[in-house]
């Protein structure tokens, strides 16, 4: 069995305005490297244990997965990493960085 981060993905439904966006595979495990590096760096800011600019780089890491590995609009890239960010609570996101947030930068490069 692959343990690529893309099959722990599964699918992410997006409902823009009046259809249905649906990404799953490489681009719904993009998303989930996004959203787990996204909520850990605001997580890691909010008790203070990394700085702005730390924070700012992890953001930046997040932006770039999406550009270079998700299609879609912007609005459309957002709306997934809400229905993400609600479908995992702290404890999978934290566990989800600490295991897999070098296997996201190495299947989703940035450069």
């Amino acid at each position: 069995m692959n343990v690529r981060v893309g099959l722990l993905a599964g699918l992410i439904f997006v409902a823009p305005a009046a259809s249905a966006r649906i990404y799953k595979g490489e681009e719904a495990a993009a998303l989930r490297c996004a959203n787990t590096l996204a909520y850990t760096a605001v997580l890691l800011s909010q008790a203070d244990l990394i700085g702005p600019d730390e924070t700012k780089v992890m953001l930046g890491i997040t932006v770039l997965i999406l550009e270079k590995h998700v299609t879609g609009t912007r609005a459309e890239k957002k709306s997934a990493l809400a229905i993400m960010r609600n479908r995992r609570d702290v404890t999978q996101t934290l566990t989800d960085y600490q295991t897999n947030a070098a296997k996201c930068l190495v299947q989703f490069p940035i450069n």
